[in-house]
């Protein structure tokens, strides 16, 4: 007869030990003996607390006994496993998937219904926001035959979201996603509909105002309900694009999640053709009151279809939306903050700007976030307002400008084509990289080709021209897998915070290469901005290729699923 004392912490041991290695464990323990001829008995269960007395020295103190068998300990046919023989059995249970399979669940979205709503809905908000993107300067420049007004609500828009980014950010993190959403979607529809109020009041007011323009008072009005637009569609953009779809798409699922990253961007570009196309079409038809009065009328409609399409996104992906951030981190932030106070909110605000800058600096990919903010800085060699303005003094022909920017457009929704693919032939690291190291490598040549002095004729202005819309296939590419590595590396808890403050980031970059035009305002010194912009973009390229040649373990471990680790 054999009696073997064991306490339960060591109880899942002694299974895994061999019968001589518990002979041997018996040698060194005090024990008591009996016989019986029960095969396996309890006499006594020990507390916790008792057992660590045991252990500390107390032999007095009752243990648990289990008393065996000799016979059984003898036989052959005893089923105890060492860890070896117990991994191995598992490793012969568990089915190993084959690379095609491997790779055919990494291209499955873990909720498709619920991204097609997700997409939907993506695509009736993006219409109207991006319709009204070209409506509200158009109807102030019907008014107004300066620029300065768009400038101003620019200006203050960007100066707004630089300082109220994070502090949304913040807000939609400790806000269940789905109440929150909704929310936000009838604020910017509110403020959309201010606005227009406003430009229609102005379109129908008496031209006869002793105070200039900057000075009425529906213009402040509108300044600021084109502020609380515009940071609501952030938080709306941020929300989905940062958060939705990678619980929807599966961040362990990468060419699944580049995939709804790229239908995302594809149907952003579409939506901001065809809303500035639509917004047009009114116009040459109806006077501007009648457009904007069709476009709140739009606004109207879509407002409960967004709402509809939300829940529906919610309910097809089996309740995913509502799983919880962080409730422990809400309760404590938010049982500490009294809200009673004024001076308690502005520290508040404050505290919450701060806390955003201070996680956007310690996040995990920040080498490419800052690669994504640098490219901001390119304001020049880009379809925009300055590039329109230096054109237009060149004395090129409207339809070409047009045509430019147009063209821009749609090499942005081939390059979401292109980037999915990217991702799924080379990875999502080395794809952001040659998205990057494509879009440098053009600009320099079109950066040479300016300081050539040639530009005087149409040829190689076109070809200046033809080579800034091909780098726009790599700067796309690298913004929708720029936003899959930041997807990928920023916890779920803290996707709208650092989100909202990494667009705050590149506002504040754009703020300030806009005030580098202000001084630097003639077209001679365009070859200066120019340069600063390519400086921006390979600085971009530079910093995400030192990054990726220079893994950190929490690098490797975050992506992990990534052919180069």
């Amino acid at each position: 007869m054999v009696l073997v004392i064991v306490s339960p912490s060591l109880s899942s041991a002694l299974f895994k030990v061999s019968v001589r290695q518990a002979s041997a464990r018996l040698d060194r323990v005090n024990s008591r003996c009996s016989i019986t001829n029960a095969d396996v008995r309890f006499d006594q269960v020990a507390t916790e607390e008792e057992v660590q007395d045991d252990l500390s020295g107390s032999s007095d103190c009752s243990v648990p006994i289990i008393q065996l068998k000799t016979d059984m300990l003898e036989s052959e046919s005893l089923n105890f496993l060492t860890e070896s023989s117990y991994v191995d059995s598992l490793l012969t249970v568990l089915p190993v998937l084959s690379e095609e399979e491997q790779n055919a669940l990494a291209a499955t979205p873990a909720h498709p219904a619920g991204l097609y709503a997700l997409y939907a809905n993506c695509l009736a908000g993006n219409l109207v926001e991006q319709l009204w993107n070209f409506a509200w300067p158009t109807g102030i420049a019907l008014i107004h035959p300066s620029l300065q007004p768009v400038a101003v609500i620019g200006f203050f828009t960007k100066l707004v979201v630089i300082v109220g980014g994070p502090l949304v950010g913040k807000l939609m993190d400790h806000f269940p996603r789905v109440p929150a959403y909704n929310c936000l979607s009838f604020v910017q529809a509110a403020a959309q509909l201010l606005s227009v109020a406003m430009i229609i009041h102005a379109h129908t007011a008496s031209p006869a105002f002793s105070s200039p323009m900057l000075h009425r008072p529906w213009f402040v009005v509108l300044v600021l309900a084109g502020a609380v637009e515009r940071l609501s569609g952030l938080a709306l953009g941020i929300a989905m694009e940062r958060d939705w779809v990678v619980l929807l798409a599966g961040s362990s699922r990468p060419i699944a999640l580049a995939q709804a990253n790229a239908i995302l961007s594809r149907i952003d570009l579409l939506c901001e053709i065809a809303g500035a196309s639509l917004f047009g079409i009114l116009l040459s038809k109806y006077d501007p009151v009648t457009c904007m009065k069709l476009a709140a009328r739009l606004m109207i409609w879509t407002l409960p279809v967004v709402l509809v399409l939300t829940w529906l996104t919610n309910k097809l992906s089996a309740g995913v939306l509502d799983r919880a951030k962080s409730p422990q981190t809400s309760c404590k932030s938010f049982s500490r903050e009294p809200p009673s106070d004024p001076e308690n909110i502005v520290e508040i605000g404050v505290n919450a700007i701060k806390h955003g800058w201070r996680e956007y600096v310690q996040q995990p990919v920040l080498p490419a976030s800052l690669a994504y903010v640098l490219l901001y800085f390119n304001v020049v060699l880009t379809p925009g307002g300055l590039m329109t303005a230096f054109l237009t003094q060149r004395g090129l022909n409207p339809s070409i400008i047009g045509g430019f920017s147009g063209l821009c457009a749609f090499m942005g929704v081939a390059a979401t084509f292109i980037s999915a693919s990217l991702v799924k032939r080379l990875g999502t690291l080395k794809a952001g990289a040659v998205g990057l190291i494509f879009q440098a490598s053009l600009l320099t040549i079109a950066v040479a080709v300016y300081w050539s002095g040639c530009l005087s004729k149409q040829t190689p202005l076109l070809f200046f021209l033809c080579l800034i819309v091909l780098s726009r296939l790599g700067h796309m590419s690298y913004d929708v897998v720029g936003a899959q590595i930041l997807q990928t590396g920023i916890p779920s808890t803290k996707a709208n915070l650092i989100g909202t403050t990494e667009v705050s980031v590149a506002s504040l970059a754009e703020v300030l290469m806009l005030g580098v035009a202000i001084v630097a305002n003639d077209v001679s010194h365009f070859r200066f901005l120019a340069m600063l912009s390519l400086l921006s973009v390979v600085g971009a390229t530079w910093m995400f290729c030192q990054w990726l040649m220079n893994p950190t373990n929490e690098q490797k471990s975050l992506f992990h699923f990534d052919p180069q680790f």
